[in-house]
């Protein structure tokens, strides 16, 4: 099950989890979509797998399995130089 973790690894935006907004690796390494595209090329830098739209899921499935609330912050894997 999908942790739907709650901020971007790169600039610490919240992503809750309903958010259009998140994207997300095979490792669930999540990025917003500024970040992912602009920062990123659409590659995740802790993996090199592709950052694809974190799927929502429904508020009943959310009620009964919550979100995660740890936040990870990783700014240095997204350098300026990238994308």
């Amino acid at each position: 099950m999908l942790e739907l973790r709650p901020n971007c690894e790169c600039c610490d935006r919240d992503l809750p989890p309903d958010s259009l907004e998140a994207r997300i690796c095979s490792y669930e390494c999540t990025f917003c979509a500024d970040c992912a595209g602009d920062r990123l090329g659409g590659i995740c830098p802790n993996c090199g797998g592709e950052l694809v739209c974190r799927p929502i899921r429904p508020p009943a499935m959310l009620a009964k399995h919550p979100a995660s609330t740890k936040r990870v912050l990783k700014p240095a894997g997204c350098g300026a130089g990238r994308g």
